[in-house]
């Protein structure tokens, strides 16, 4: 029941959002006299070619199984894009497992290693329900130190919306995390037995207003490439740009590498950053050396 619950939920709200006129069925000034914004479902089911009752039973959660040709429908009446047409078709799959504990994932000592050889650029990698598994020392210095955290509590989301300093950290905060929203949501489609993610939705929705409201938009959103503007504490503004990669041989874990334009005043300010997270690490490892050098004399 809770399937046909999100898939019901979904869909009225891609209806509320669909107007007369972006469906093509009402001129914009014939609009001005209804009175609700979105479709009406004899409209919906009209320009999907189902009939009214297939559909409401859709919508009311009473049939959570269309066929590819129904969501096809359905997705081009409401102009989905296809990381929302994806999510609808994850909502109207049959199978739906019972809920269950997922086990912990882990990162692969290679792509450790990777990653910590970049240390020009900040990297992380996220893995189910935008879990950080594991991020180098630029991206601990320019977000925030994951490792200093309980591992539950080592997630993206969870500190975007509940960490101060993340809401300080970007400058267009709010389109910043209601993306993220949209990632979790898109997650939650092809997941929906995840324990953990249903204990992380209900936390936020709990503690941050923000987050309640976006998640009940229903607005899914796919995480490909984009700019990240910030501003860290400790050397002022940096624009990044980031690409999303998916890593083929490990389920659910994606690799986020930042980068700046060359020679713009953002490559300097993340220089600048790596040479304050890098100097204490040198300083440290040559403690170590002269350590090593005072218990074994050269002979």
């Amino acid at each position: 029941m809770a399937a046909n619950t999100d898939l019901s939920d979904f869909l009225r709200t891609c209806r509320a959002r669909t107007t007369p006129e972006t469906a093509g069925i009402v001129a914009p000034d014939a609009a001005a006299g209804r009175r609700v914004r979105g479709l009406r479902r004899e409209e919906v089911a009209q320009l999907a070619g189902v009939s009214v009752d297939y559909y409401t039973r859709l919508e009311q959660g009473r049939h959570s199984t269309p066929s590819d040709a129904v969501v096809d429908a359905l997705a081009r009446v409401f102009r989905l894009e296809p990381a929302a047409r994806a999510h609808l078709a994850d909502l109207a799959r049959p199978a739906r497992r019972r809920a269950r504990q997922t086990p912990p994932q882990r990162v692969r000592p290679a792509m450790q290693q990777m990653i910590a050889s970049m240390t020009e650029h900040p990297a992380l990698i996220l893995g189910r329900r935008t879990d950080v598994l594991a991020a180098n020392l630029l991206a601990r210095a320019l977000l925030t130190d994951w490792t200093r955290l309980p591992p539950r509590d080592r997630n993206y989301t969870r500190w975007i919306f509940l960490d101060p300093d993340a809401r300080a950290a970007f400058l267009d905060w709010p389109s910043v995390a209601a993306d993220v929203v949209g990632t979790l949501r898109l997650y939650a489609g092809r997941h929906p037995d995840d324990t953990r993610l249903s204990e992380l939705v209900g936390e936020l929705t709990i503690k941050s207003p923000e987050f309640r409201t976006w998640w009940n938009g229903h607005k899914v959103h796919e995480r490909t490439h984009g700019v990240k503007h910030m501003v860290h504490p400790a050397v002022g503004p940096i624009t990044l740009r980031y690409e999303a990669l998916t890593l083929p041989g490990d389920e659910d874990q994606t690799l986020f590498l930042y980068t700046t334009d060359p020679g713009s005043p953002s490559q300097e300010n993340l220089r600048l950053l790596g040479l304050t997270v890098s100097e204490p690490v040198r300083r440290g490892a040559d403690a170590v050396a002269r350590m090593a050098a005072r218990a074994n004399p050269a002979r």
